[in-house]
């Protein structure tokens, strides 16, 4: 218990630390402001959504009980379309896989994926001597900060513009204002080399249609689209849960998360099923057009597993990541992602508590204020504090 006592003194001061932090406080009650104004004004336009979001759990609740048989459909149809499907483990299963694909020395570019963060892969694809890059402006803000992600959908939240321009100044060796626009060009200019000279692009994935093999990827930016579309090779890193029986679903599944992230429709759906190919030429499907040559999808458990067969956590699988529920909380509010590890919040800390142990969640599971504000913006319904207090017992009990 000493190494839990001072693991918590820790966390405890830096929870405090962030509560008088002014920067944080101002960044994060504007993004609240933003995100509440944003997904009324969504959820007027659409206001079928709410109904949608119902037939989202009742897809959810089928993909958790069936999920061995539809993890199998998918890997057979991926393999079908001329990609490469594989199934880790773990962390350590998923690593290695991934530096068998990409080898060493390499280029990489690689969009925002919370899997991806929860397995530490840019730093062990670093380590093998490879060039790695962030291409969500947030995530390569962090990356050439040093730092990590305060929210998931906005993981530079509490960077203001001058810190930015701070950061811009020193990596590209000149002067650069906290315009938002030209801060946006510098990288802009910066990463489009690197797409196209990039051997290996990595993504993650909202959804995944099981019995199409379809990966469905929500985004704003485009810098998905650039990398999953320009390298030769493209790897997709996904979580068990995000398979659903067809692709019907996904798009019913993708739907529902993009408008509670405070989207009406996101910038770019991506949709895609294995490498690029033509049959242009004597109707002779050929693979490897202008597109990647190469498609892997590896599936991950890394603690899910644990999640599905046990009927009192089940349900934390259902979390779409919109990243509603943070912004509703009240530690949240005032801490911003330091309240959490990888995952954040309340719904981090179950998460945390199968993927990292529930001693390593423990402080998070302490700081939850069971308030069920969470449940209330999650369109999932997902009971979080009763999950906090079962964990708690289990915790106390050990």
């Amino acid at each position: 218990m000493s190494n839990f006592k001072k693991e918590l003194a820790e966390y405890t001061k830096n929870l405090n630390k962030a509560s008088q932090d002014e920067n944080l406080a101002q960044a994060v009650t504007r993004a609240i402001k933003s995100y509440r104004q944003n997904v009324e004004a969504a959820m007027s336009q659409y206001p079928h959504t709410s109904a949608l979001a119902e037939e989202a759990r009742a897809i959810k609740d089928y993909s958790m009980a069936n999920n061995k048989e539809l993890l199998e459909q998918a890997m057979q149809v991926i393999e079908s379309n001329h990609g490469q499907a594989f199934y880790a483990e773990d962390r350590e299963a998923a690593i290695n896989i991934v530096k068998k694909i990409v080898g060493k020395e390499k280029i990489i570019v690689k969009g925002k994926s919370m899997l991806a963060e929860e397995l530490d892969l840019r730093e062990a694809l670093q380590e093998e001597g490879n060039e790695v890059w962030e291409t969500d402006l947030g995530e390569f803000i962090l990356q050439l900060k040093n730092d990590r992600p305060m929210h998931i959908l906005a993981p530079s939240i509490h960077v203001p513009r001058e810190q930015v321009a701070e950061i811009f100044s020193k990596f590209f060796q000149k002067e650069i204002s906290a315009d938002i626009a030209e801060l946006v060009s510098e990288v802009r200019e910066f990463l489009r080399e690197k797409y196209f000279t990039a051997d290996v692009g990595i993504s993650g994935a909202n959804v995944v249609a099981a019995d199409t093999g379809q990966i469905v990827i929500i985004e704003n930016e485009g810098n998905v689209r650039l990398c999953t579309g320009l390298p030769p090779v493209h790897i997709v890193i996904v979580g068990l849960e995000k398979l659903v029986p067809t692709f019907q679903e996904a798009m019913k599944v993708a739907e529902v998360t993009w408008r509670y992230a405070n989207y009406g429709a996101p910038g770019y759906v991506n949709i895609i099923s294995g490498p690029s190919r033509t049959g242009d030429i004597e109707k002779v499907i050929t693979y490897g057009a202008h597109g990647p040559k190469e498609f892997y999808v590896i599936f991950v458990n890394n603690g899910r597993r644990a999640m599905m067969n046990d009927e009192n956590y089940r349900q934390a699988l259902h979390c779409l990541r919109c990243g509603g529920c943070m912004y509703e909380c009240p530690v949240f509010q005032v801490t911003a992602g330091h309240y959490g590890r990888t995952y954040l919040s309340g719904i981090g800390s179950v998460w945390t508590s199968f993927v990292e142990g529930v001693e390593s969640a423990a402080p998070m599971l302490y700081t939850c204020l069971r308030c069920g504000r969470c449940v209330e913006r999650c369109p999932m319904q997902i009971d979080v504090p009763k999950m906090v207090g079962r964990l708690r017992s289990e915790l106390a009990s050990d």
